[in-house]
């Protein structure tokens, strides 16, 4: 299978799922009710579901709302979503809270003063990768 029946495999699923028919005319109608910009045509959306196109970030992420799927999941499938939940797990665990500030902070500061900040942090992770290194 190749990106794009994937996709299209998933979002098929995810209409299902959602109680709605897997059929271009329901698509279209459905997401362009709930698109902001330019409406999608009917042959688009037959190209999404037939597996020969991939919609663009910013309709995915309608789809995704839509069909209450994470973004990631429609896209990339179920193992790119449980990666990203680790990540934010990680992220969200109260002993990262003071990085969490540091990081808030950091971006909060000039870009000058980014900029320092960013090469002192650099310089640490590149002498920690060195083997020669001494802590």
């Amino acid at each position: 299978m190749t990106e794009k029946t994937e996709f299209a495999q998933r979002l098929r699923d995810a209409m299902l799922a959602a109680g709605y028919p897997d059929r271009p005319a329901v698509l279209e109608r459905e997401f362009n009710s709930r698109y902001w910009g330019r409406s999608v045509t009917f042959q688009a959306v037959s190209r999404w579901l037939r597996g020969q196109a991939i919609p663009s970030q910013d309709k995915l992420q309608v789809l995704a709302d839509w069909l209450r799927i994470e973004p990631q999941a429609l896209r990339f499938g179920e193992r790119a979503a449980m990666a990203v939940r680790e990540q934010r797990g990680r992220w969200e665990d109260p002993k990262f809270y003071p990085e969490r500030d540091a990081i808030e902070a950091f971006l909060a500061l000039p870009a000058a003063q980014r900029k320092v900040v960013r090469d002192v942090i650099m310089t640490f992770a590149q002498t920690l990768k060195r083997p020669d290194a001494s802590n």
